[in-house]
């Protein structure tokens, strides 16, 4: 009987700080309303130049690398395959909907150590800044194997590079 109390306010102090948590993702969301939601993948994305499976690891506010971004389930973090496409960038989620990067959207990519609840060792994650209407984000992505990422940054590097399509004869989306 004497740990019934204890117990008791245990379990009060739990479920307190479960429903504080619960409304501050609420107010996110109803803040965050006005991000408009990723566009579609196109039927017909072009070419696959590149794909690697990994953890998509959240969506940001560009430069904050914590103000998780909840509205449209990007804040979800699922396991993923990232694919560079003619058109784009896409994250095909699973469990959740595909996350499309249109190629005219890119703005930069770079390695990072970390992101919103998720930190690895120096340089593992790629993050990916790009425009989501209105609002500049960054997205991260860890792919399965280390050895991958410089590759994935590198065709992502070549997407966003016009000049190197000019070189080959094609047009730029």
């Amino acid at each position: 009987m004497e740990r019934l109390g204890p117990g008791l306010a245990m379990l009060a102090l739990a479920l307190a700080l479960m429903a504080l948590m619960w409304v501050g993702w609420r107010r996110r969301l109803r803040r965050q309303s006005g991000i408009a939601a990723p566009l579609a993948v196109p039927s017909a994305p072009g070419r696959e130049r590149y794909r690697c499976a990994g953890q998509y690891v959240v969506t940001t506010t560009a430069g904050d690398w914590l103000d998780r971004v909840a509205v449209h389930g990007l804040g979800l973090r699922t396991g993923a395959d990232a694919v560079v496409t003619d058109a784009g960038l896409v994250f095909e989620r699973s469990g959740a909907p595909s996350v499309f990067v249109p190629r005219a959207d890119l703005a930069d990519v770079r390695l990072e150590s970390g992101m919103a609840g998720k930190f690895v060792e120096k340089d593992g994650l790629v993050v990916v800044g790009w425009q989501l209407g209105d609002a500049a984000v960054d997205t991260g992505f860890r792919p399965r194997y280390a050895e991958e990422k410089n590759a994935l940054v590198a065709t992502i590097e070549d997407l966003m590079d016009p000049a190197h399509d000019a070189d080959q004869g094609k047009s730029v989306q």
